[in-house]
Formats: structure tokens, C-alpha cells, sequence
């Protein structure tokens, strides 16, 4: 599966640098939303035909927020940390670490609202989270305990990684609490971005 994810990017980047397909390129946010809601389909049609799925999510009941809440605290930290050896001030790390991968939203908030150096940072840090999460899922998926695989695409575990983790998953309530993680993340952002990069 990582090899194949790794060979269509490359495929992709190679067809974008050495022809120029018009269509595509024009046509390009359309047809990946149309893919990805075509992939999101066959997600919520296999979980909701699932029944054991849905029993074990009523009996984890609030327990399921615990897991977005501990990603968040762990991004924001963990940024934190990083920020200190980047020389990044303590809310401009954070801030950017709230994006939970989410890049095009944490990006234009930062850049609106404190400044475009920190809104590139923002969205180039959420950006390779995802990529890193791409190649990750199907890695972690190895694990014995599958529930790790929610964590690298933060945010992202609501759309964009979510038939990955689909795909490299026995347990199929993980993706059910994917994707109430990544659903709360999402929630997170607009919220959090702003209020740390206020303190």
C-alpha cells in the first residue's frame, strides 16, 4: 500500500513537471473532491453496515473524545518544543501546531491575523504533516494496538486520510473514531490558532 501511495505522488509530480495537462490542471480541486467523496462513500457505507462498529462506539461512549484531546495536546507540545530549537516565541509555535494538519485554514488565519512569514510556516508544517501521515498509516497499521494510526493525520483523519486508514486497518472501529478525531480537530482550529497566537 506505501509503496503504491509513494508511486502515484511521484507518477503525479512527474506528469505535472514534464507535460502540461490543461484539463487536469484546471479541472483539478473538482475531480480530487469528487474522488475523495467517492472514497468517503465506500467508508461510511462499509462502517454503517457494520453493527459491531457501532456497538463498540456506544459503549466507549466519551471516552472516543479523549483520543482528538490528547493529538491536540500532543501537537501543540510537541511544536512547542520544536519552536524553542527554531527560535519561534512560544505562540507562534503553538499556533502553528493547532493547525492539526489542517494547512489551508491554518495558513490563512496566521497570515490574516499575525503575518505571511508564519501563515507559509503554518501551511508548509501542515502540509508535510499530512504527507508524513500518508506514509505513516499504513506503517503504524503494523502495530498490535491499530488505534496509534489516528494520530499523525490530525485533522485530516476526517477526510483525506481517512480511506487510508480505511485501507490499512482490521479493526474497523478505528476508522469510525478517525474520524470523530479528526471531526473534533477540525472543530478545534479556527478556535485555537487564534487564541494562541493572542497569548
Amino acid at each position: 500500500m506505501l509503496v503504491a501511495i509513494i508511486a502515484v505522488i511521484i507518477f503525479g509530480i512527474l506528469t505535472g513537471y514534464f507535460s502540461n495537462p490543461g484539463f487536469l490542471i484546471h479541472n483539478l480541486d473538482f475531480i480530487s473532491t469528487f474522488c475523495l467523496a467517492v472514497l468517503l462513500l465506500g467508508v461510511g457505507i462499509d462502517l454503517g453496515s457494520n453493527q459491531q462498529v457501532i456497538d463498540k462506539l456506544k459503549k466507549l461512549g466519551w471516552k472516543v473524545l479523549l483520543i482528538p484531546i490528547l493529538i491536540a495536546i500532543g501537537s501543540i507540545v510537541g511544536t512547542s518544543i520544536v519552536g524553542v530549537v527554531l527560535d519561534l516565541s512560544l505562540n507562534e509555535s503553538s499556533a502553528i501546531g493547532a493547525g492539526f494538519g489542517w494547512y489551508s485554514l491554518s495558513g490563512v488565519i496566521l497570515t490574516k491575523i499575525y503575518s505571511t512569514d508564519l501563515g507559509i510556516l503554518a501551511f508548509l508544517t501542515n502540509v508535510f504533516r499530512e504527507v508524513f501521515a500518508i506514509i505513516l498509516i499504513p506503517l503504524l497499521a503494523q502495530w498490535k494496538n491499530e488505534i496509534i494510526v489516528v494520530a499523525p493525520g490530525g485533522a485530516t483523519t476526517m477526510d483525506t486520510t481517512l480511506p487510508l486508514i480505511s485501507e490499512s486497518v482490521t479493526e474497523k472501529e478505528v476508522v469510525a473514531i478517525a474520524f470523530i478525531s479528526g471531526a473534533v480537530l477540525s472543530s478545534l482550529v479556527p478556535i485555537l490558532v487564534p487564541l494562541l497566537i493572542k497569548i
